[in-house]
């Protein structure tokens, strides 16, 4: 990564007008740049190794390939640039797919101007703890690590495993909003034990649940990410 206060940053999406907003949406954010657009993974993948940039705003929905498929051509030949995936995808498999290649965020389309905010300076912040010092110190460490799994890292109550809140935390993040019965069936968990690793999140301020009222019957509970 670039040293410095400012965050240089790559726009990768084929739709022109969407890059537009997305690159309007990083320039009001104050110590962000953005340094390049690329509308295919080709093009990403090229503006990547020319531009260096610090951080990838990536689809998943290119012309010529996934930007999963970036994603892991980038970890392959070596490079750790942070991506963060912007996209509408939701597929189960396409978040865990982008959590093991290392994305720093998953952010799902459509999304307000605060949503990738907020997304962006937890990045910052996690970029500068490391470009200060050859040998951080531990708050700069946690810096790091809490801006990519906050919820996961946290100390979670008996019986609730690390690995598995963070799969859960990955299918609230790519689903938008969901039942614990769905969670479920993205983690391959029961029921019961997805509905407790939603609940944590939402006890820890992590994710936030509402009420949706249907026909006869109890209400059914709905999660999204806070």
């Amino acid at each position: 990564m670039n040293g410095g206060a400012e965050v240089s940053v790559l726009v990768v999406d084929d739709d022109f007008m969407v890059a537009r907003i997305h690159t309007q949406f990083v320039e009001r954010t104050p110590g962000f740049r953005v340094v390049g657009v690329a509308s295919s993974g080709q093009a990403a993948l090229e503006n990547v190794a020319r531009l260096r940039p610090d951080l990838v705003l990536l689809d998943v929905h290119l012309p010529d390939m996934t930007g999963i498929d970036v994603l892991r051509r980038l970890r392959a030949g070596g490079d750790d640039v942070g991506v963060l995936v912007v996209t509408a995808a939701r597929e189960a498999d396409t978040v865990r797919a982008a959590a093991s290649g290392g994305a720093v965020h998953y952010l799902v389309k459509p999304f307000d101007y605060d949503d990738l905010r907020v997304r962006l300076e937890s990045f910052r912040t996690a970029h500068l703890a490391l470009s200060g010092s050859a040998a951080p110190g531990q708050d700069d460490i946690d810096a790091v690590f809490g801006a990519a799994a906050p919820a996961a890292a946290a100390a979670l109550p008996k019986g609730l495993s690390p690995e598995t809140a963070e799969a859960v935390e990955a299918a609230l993040a790519g689903s938008g909003e969901l039942s614990a019965a769905e969670c479920a069936e993205a983690v391959g968990i029961s029921r019961v034990s997805a509905r407790r690793y939603l609940e944590h999140f939402v006890a820890r301020g992590s994710a936030v649940v509402r009420l949706q009222y249907g026909g006869a019957g109890r209400p059914e509970r709905r999660y999204r990410s806070s």
